[in-house]
């Protein structure tokens, strides 16, 4: 019998990237999905393809989570359909170039949305349900911006992963107890679309090739830190090493540092 045979799980994002990677893993583990994304082709793509390979029941929810609803949706659309959730994959996100005063405040609002409050939402009105059944896990995919100084461009994105790592960190202590138990995730440069839909692909490219992840490893590790109970995880050495290594030196030579990286790699 595979671990997640007779549980749910729900993935955010779910349509590229960690979120599709994170799809694949818990078919495999037996789990059946609710994907949801803004693309419904790809959500249905992916999902016909898991339900052949895998033989688990699938089932999408095309939303946007920049609409101040969508998680109430969400959450009305599982009830409809007779589902509850036992692991949810808080995945999708994105980020927004340039200086916090060169863009939209209706960009930032949108930004905000998807990134924390949508976040928060569809935790909150799925987390009690979890709490009931005593069985429950969370994973919230922050990033290693969110644990270094933020450099220029990109301004509430590391903001917005350290929110979360807080967040995961508090909500874990106060039900771990309960059977539910949730992990930030945290990996650094990871190989997605995410740099292509920014427009830094050009830039991202020039990297060491010691500094990209495979989004598979993440998903894994995400997945085994959140079965342990480990309320934050950091993927890759090279990236543990870094976070180590900006707490070990002087705020100011961090900032420096980081400002440097910054200028290199973000479309400001």
């Amino acid at each position: 019998m595979k671990e997640g045979q007779g549980k749910t799980a729900l993935v955010t994002g779910a349509s590229s990237g960690i979120g599709k990677s994170f799809a694949e893993l818990l078919a495999a583990k037996g789990y059946a999905l609710v994907l949801t994304a803004r693309r419904g082709d790809r959500l249905e793509a992916l999902a016909a393809e898991l339900k052949q390979r895998h033989g688990i029941a699938t089932h999408t929810i095309v939303a946007d989570l920049a609409r101040p609803d969508a998680s109430a949706a969400i959450v009305a659309e599982l009830a409809f359909r007779g589902l509850t959730i036992d692991l949810l994959v808080n995945n999708a996100g994105y980020g927004v170039p340039g200086t916090f005063d060169s863009v939209p405040w209706t960009d930032h609002q949108r930004f905000m949305q998807v990134m924390v409050t949508a976040v928060l939402d569809l935790t909150y009105r799925l987390l009690p349900g979890m709490i009931e059944r005593g069985w429950g896990r969370i994973i919230n995919v922050a990033s290693v911006a969110g644990m270094v100084p933020s450099p220029a461009g990109h301004t509430l994105y590391g903001a917005s992963k350290s929110f979360l790592i807080r967040f995961s960190e508090a909500l874990s202590s106060e039900n771990a107890s309960k059977g539910v138990h949730v992990t930030a995730l945290c990996p650094g440069f990871t190989l997605s679309e995410f740099h292509d839909v920014l427009g830094t692909r050009d830039k991202m490219n020039k990297m060491p090739n010691l500094l990209w992840l495979q989004a598979d490893d993440v998903v894994r590790e995400g997945y085994e830190a959140v079965m342990k109970g480990h309320s934050v995880v950091v993927n890759g050495v090279i990236y543990q090493f870094l976070v180590w290594l900006t707490g070990a030196l002087p705020r100011s030579v961090s900032r420096r540092v980081s400002g440097f990286a910054g200028r290199r790699y973000r479309k400001t």
